[in-house]
């Protein structure tokens, strides 16, 4: 019976590169996801209403400005979010084409040096897709109504279990975090604060009405 040959070295190194080849090919994924996943944080949404209205200013095309109220409403809404983030802030200002939601993003938009950009919040999936597409891993901003945020919300996955507006509620704030490219959705609620009613004495408004 003849002896077995022996492999030449040669051969014993092509074996070791054949077995070093799946290794490296699994390293070389690691490391693209590492990088992957590290280049794409998450995005943060914002959503707030409009502030606060009065029914008896509203026109005939139902588009009220703020009243007082409204407008130092719009000024805590900038100081809560001027400094959201400790590296750049908010990072795009939405609002719907009704006046009131608008001025109520001016004030936190000439403090960042950011546009409002206008878009159609009834149009819910081409709106939030355009939004994601453009500002993935940013903090974006949008204030909308009250008929149209939770709609906005679930349409990015996030909560389904959120409170009724009433009339008089313009200080809620809703936090969207959208992990990517995979990851459960977060919805967080706050409260951002309310300006000190108008005197007695004077001229009253009358708040509510305008979604």
């Amino acid at each position: 019976m003849a002896e077995p040959t022996l492999p030449s070295p040669t051969d014993r190194r092509r074996r070791r590169r054949l077995r070093l080849f799946p290794i490296i090919g699994y390293s070389i994924i690691a490391l693209a996801l590492a990088y992957f996943l590290g280049e794409r944080p998450s995005t943060t949404v914002i959503f707030v209403r409009h502030a606060d209205t009065d029914q008896a200013m509203a026109g005939p095309d139902d588009d009220p400005p703020l009243n007082a109220r409204g407008r130092a409403r719009a000024e805590l809404l900038a100081d809560f979010l001027e400094d959201v983030d400790v590296v750049t802030s908010v990072n795009a200002i939405y609002a719907s084409d009704k006046r009131r939601t608008q001025e109520t993003a001016a004030p936190l938009a000439k403090r960042l040096n950011l546009e409002v950009q206008i878009a159609d919040h009834l149009d819910t999936e081409d709106f939030m897709t355009d939004v994601i597409s453009k500002y993935s891993g940013k903090i974006v901003l949008i204030v909308s109504h009250s008929n149209t945020i939770a709609p906005l919300i679930d349409e990015l996955h996030g909560s389904k279990n959120l409170p009724a507006f009433g009339a008089d509620d313009f200080g809620e704030l809703y936090i969207v975090t959208i992990p990517r490219p995979v990851g459960k959705v977060k919805t967080l609620r706050f409260h951002y604060g309310d300006p000190p009613k108008p005197s007695d004495q004077g001229t009253s408004t009358v708040s509510g009405g305008a979604e």
